[in-house]
């Protein structure tokens, strides 16, 4: 079963060829045509894959090849992938040597026997080879690709992509699960997919009256700069960002394991080796930041939250900044976290900030408070001071791995501070605090995490305690056009988040419903052509695919049929009027087939006064498109010997005995234009000739 919405997803995706023409326009102005344009989209990849498997007329095991590749490298037994690589040896590179069929360059089978030989398997250990599959796949299967109807599917599903504007009524808000200061936090449902993820949604009005709307738009840009390109498991990323006439609202993912934060308060403080798996998930978010040139500047155990499974994301990107262009001087974020040239007023900082919130909230999961607030003290100014002045003293309990790593992250001098002395990540990563920490295995979540939030409870406030706002305080705030002006390009769809959560949950019961509809209407039209020619003097007729379409840059299926006197193309939709080809307005048919954009082809030469060029025809089938060669070649000899006739003894009739042909005929009919076919009569207006005879 499946949604209303999916019901509307499928009835938008099946518009087939009005689609692909419009969509192979609009991606060929962006560049989004080229192979690893559409190769790097889940959809497009799965789609590719499934002509290449399925749709080609020659098996194509470059893919399989790539994909048993991408298969090893993700193998982490060193035992499974030594024989792994041995299957990939023997399958796809001995395999092809044997047979002949080699394709791949020397140097590539040379270094992946180097290693082979000497009982060796890196990861990398088939790189070599995965530039030289990309550049076979790129040639004849990716253009085959871009004429079968899995592009057109692909067109399709890309067309949905770009034309999402979702409402409220997309989405089943479950209950708050949060609130800040602008607005809540909220579970929900996206009503077509079934997905769930966390809504955040922020008052219009309250961010009038705070001032806060170069805030929200801020946190709207530094979600959309986390949340594109490659995925990052250590951030609570953005999918959806839409508005209404009174919200901002963020569709982020949903973490319902509670924050750091509330367990402190919970389990009580963590040991060091607790303490180092979050510190490990936490520095890989930083990092991915970071090499987007985003400072977080609110590094706190409450904004570090934990999914299901006890694996933490940061969250609320509220106060983070670009700093690529400027560097930011604003004292901004939480203090007894802030570092000192943040606290610093007029003092230029970069993501070197970050680091020393770092060292803060480490020490906040082992001791239970910052390092600058002494005696529970909530004096924001005492805790600013102390951070400003104050040397931290280390507990003797800590290890002397751990004081080095704290100390080093809580240097006051930012180029003395570890994270900030030019490689950045890479110096704390390889600090001695985490020897022995395989980062890989870190970031494919493998290493247990020491605290797993209860089954079925929400790690969270009570509704409750939470609260709600007091509607009084907005009472008298209007929002104007040029507010909402603020917000016309809010909206936005992350594409490849998008399509990850169409890949796991309707993109197969979609394909195949619409699949079905598809050739449900193929079947009925080629009924209904079937019944409309058993009377009529039709010499052959079916699918042929023409290059040409509304941009004349594709190759577009038509269903042809041929008559005597024309040749009638139809849209595989049947809606609109056919296109006609008369046999006096074909120059010449090559005698032999014309190779072009990789296909063998039929090519007319035609003038017909509006048009001066040539039409090229093609079919998969190489039996079925020698069969339209050669009908169309009589059709047309027959055509041109009867016209000549007919100009013969129009000349007698009229006293001239110059070449018919220098005559001028306008071949028409009756049986509703069918010209020479479909019943009607063969009607010759005869021009005046030279002579000026009538």
């Amino acid at each position: 079963m499946y949604s209303s919405s999916q019901s509307q997803q499928k009835t938008d995706i099946t518009r087939s060829e009005s689609v692909r023409s419009v969509m192979y326009k609009y991606l060929e102005k962006e560049n989004e045509l080229e192979f690893h344009k559409i190769f790097n989209q889940v959809i497009g990849y799965n789609l590719f894959k499934d002509f290449c498997e399925n749709d080609s007329e020659e098996p194509i095991q470059q893919f399989k090849f790539y994909e048993q590749i991408k298969q090893f490298e993700k193998t982490e037994c060193y035992d499974e992938r030594k024989k792994m690589a041995r299957e990939i040896y023997d399958n796809f590179i001995m395999e092809e040597m044997l047979s002949h069929t080699y394709d791949y360059s020397k140097d590539a089978v040379i270094s992946v026997q180097k290693y082979l030989l000497k009982n060796e398997v890196p990861v990398n250990l088939f790189e070599p080879y995965i530039e030289e599959i990309f550049s076979y796949l790129k040639g004849k299967p990716f253009k085959k690709f871009l004429e079968s109807d899995k592009f057109t599917r692909f067109c399709q599903w890309k067309n949905l992509e770009l034309n999402l504007q979702l409402t409220m009524n997309d989405f089943s808000v479950h209950r708050i699960i949060g609130r800040g200061g602008f607005g809540e936090v909220y579970g929900c449902r996206k009503a077509d997919t079934g997905k769930m993820y966390a809504m955040k949604c922020l008052d219009k009005k309250r961010i009038k009256m705070k001032q806060g709307e170069m805030l929200a738009l801020n946190e709207r840009s530094m979600l959309q700069v986390v949340s594109t390109g490659n995925d990052c498991p250590f951030i609570v990323c953005m999918t959806y960002a839409f508005h209404t006439a009174d919200k901002l609202c963020f569709i982020l993912d949903l973490m319902n394991g509670g924050d750091l934060h509330y367990h402190l308060s919970q389990h009580g403080v963590f040991n060091e080796d607790e303490m180092k798996f979050y510190a490990a998930e936490v520095i890989l978010g930083l990092e991915h930041m970071h090499k987007r040139f985003i400072v977080y500047r609110d590094l706190k155990p409450a904004n570090i939250l934990l999914d299901e499974n006890g694996h933490i994301r940061i969250s609320d990107l509220g106060l983070a900044c670009d700093f690529s262009r400027k560097k930011p001087h604003a004292s901004v974020g939480t203090h007894g976290y802030m570092a000192p040239e943040v606290l610093s007023k007029g003092t230029a900082y970069d993501s070197c900030a970050d680091w020393f919130s770092f060292g803060c909230m480490l020490y906040k999961l082992l001791k239970g408070h910052s390092p600058f607030r002494q005696h529970k003290t909530k004096d924001k100014h005492e805790i600013d001071k102390m951070t400003l002045t104050m040397n931290v003293e280390l507990p003797d309990a800590f290890s002397l791995e751990l004081k080095d790593l704290l100390e080093s992250l809580l240097q006051r001098d930012v180029d003395k501070r570890l994270g900030c002395m030019g490689t950045g990540p890479e110096e704390v990563k390889s600090h001695p605090f985490f020897s022995g920490i395989d980062w890989h295995q870190v970031y494919m979540h493998k290493y247990t995490p020491p605290l797993i939030p209860p089954r079925g409870e929400v790690n969270a406030a009570d509704a409750f305690d939470i609260g709600s706002f007091d509607e009084e305080d907005t009472k008298g705030i209007k929002l104007t056009d040029s507010d909402q002006e603020l917000y016309k390009n809010f909206s936005l769809t992350i594409s490849e988040r998008w399509q990850q959560e169409v890949i796991e949950t309707v993109y197969e019961t979609i394909n195949q419903e619409t699949d079905k509809v598809e050739q449900k209407k193929k079947a009925k039209q080629k009924q209904h052509f079937d019944a409309d020619e058993k009377e009529s003097d039709c010499i052959l007729h079916g699918y042929i695919k023409k290059y040409g379409g509304s941009f004349a840059s594709l190759w577009q299926t038509k269903y042809a049929k041929l008559y005597p006197n024309r040749l009638e193309l139809h849209s595989e939709s049947g809606n609109n009027k056919p296109e006609l080809i008369f046999m006096d307005q074909i120059e010449d048919i090559s005698s032999d087939f014309v190779p072009y954009k990789g296909e063998q082809c039929i090519q007319i030469r035609v003038n017909d006064g509006s048009r001066d060029g040539r039409i090229l025809l093609t079919n998969s089938d190489e039996i079925g498109l020698k069969e339209w060669a050669y009908s169309l070649r009589s059709a047309h000899k027959v055509s041109q010997e009867l016209l000549g006739s007919m100009a013969k003894k129009a000349g007698k009739i009229y006293g001239s005995e110059r070449d018919g042909n220098k005559s001028m005929y306008i071949i028409g009919g009756g049986g509703g234009g069918t010209g020479l076919g479909g019943g009607g009569n063969v009607g010759a207006n005869i021009q005046k000739n030279s002579n000026g005879a009538n």
